[in-house]
C-alpha cells in the first residue's frame, strides 16, 4: 500500500500560476539542453518538481509548451521591435542582439528548430517571415539600405548575426575575450552590429 502523501499536485492548483511558471522555466532549460525532439516530458516535470500529469492539464503537452515559450519570446520582442514610431534598422537589430543574449535560452531553442527541422512548413512562421521583409523593403524604399540588397537575404543574414553569440559561443570567448552570455558582450557586439547597419544607409546603391 502507498503511504506517500499526494497532496502536492493539490497544493500547486492553489497557485496555478507559480506551477506554470515552473512548468515553464523547465521546459525552457530543458528544450535549450536538448532541443524539442530530445526532451521528454518526464524530465521536464522532474526539473520542475511537478507530477508530469500537470503539464498535459496546463500545457496540452509538449507542444503546447513550446507555444507558451514561442508566445514568451514574442511578448518580449514586442518591446523592442513593436515600439511606435518604429526604430530605425540599426536600433532593431542592436535590440536583437541584446534579446538574444539575455533570453539565450529561449534563442537556443530557435537554434535547436533549425538544426531538427523535418522540412515541413510553418504557415505562422511564413506569414510572420512575409510581414517581416515587406518592412524591409518599406525600410530600403526610404533608403535605410541600398536597392542592390535583397531584403529576404539580407534578413536572413541579420537573424544569424544577431544570434552569432548562441550559435559560436567559443568563437566569442576566443575573439571577443568575453563571455557570450554576458550584458557586456551583447552590449558591445551589439554596437557594432548596429555600426555596420548604419554605413550601409550611406552606402551609395
Amino acid at each position: 500500500m502507498d503511504k506517500t502523501p499526494r497532496r502536492a499536485p493539490a497544493e500547486r492548483r492553489r497557485d496555478p500560476e507559480r506551477t506554470r511558471r515552473r512548468i515553464v522555466e523547465a521546459a525552457k532549460a530543458e528544450f535549450s539542453a536538448k532541443g524539442f525532439a530530445g526532451t521528454r516530458v518526464s524530465e521536464i516535470a522532474a526539473r520542475a518538481g511537478v507530477n508530469k500529469q500537470l503539464i498535459s492539464y496546463y500545457f496540452g503537452g509538449k507542444e503546447g509548451l513550446l507555444k507558451a515559450l514561442t508566445a514568451e519570446w514574442q511578448s518580449k520582442e514586442s518591446a523592442f521591435a513593436g515600439t511606435s514610431p518604429p526604430p530605425s534598422l540599426p536600433e532593431l537589430v542592436r535590440g536583437y542582439v541584446t534579446g538574444t543574449v539575455r533570453e539565450r535560452d529561449l534563442t537556443r531553442i530557435l537554434i535547436w528548430g533549425g538544426l531538427q527541422d523535418d522540412g515541413e512548413e510553418d504557415s505562422s512562421l511564413v506569414k510572420q517571415m512575409r510581414s517581416d521583409v515587406e518592412d524591409l523593403r518599406r525600410r530600403q524604399a526610404e533608403g535605410e539600405f541600398p536597392d542592390d540588397l535583397d531584403p529576404a537575404c539580407l534578413l536572413l543574414m541579420l537573424f544569424a548575426a544577431a544570434a552569432a553569440g548562441a550559435i559560436f559561443p567559443q568563437l566569442v570567448r576566443a575573439l571577443c575575450g568575453q563571455d557570450p552570455a554576458s550584458e557586456e558582450f551583447g552590449e558591445r557586439y551589439g554596437e557594432q552590429l548596429a555600426r555596420l547597419l548604419g554605413h550601409l544607409g550611406t552606402a551609395k546603391s
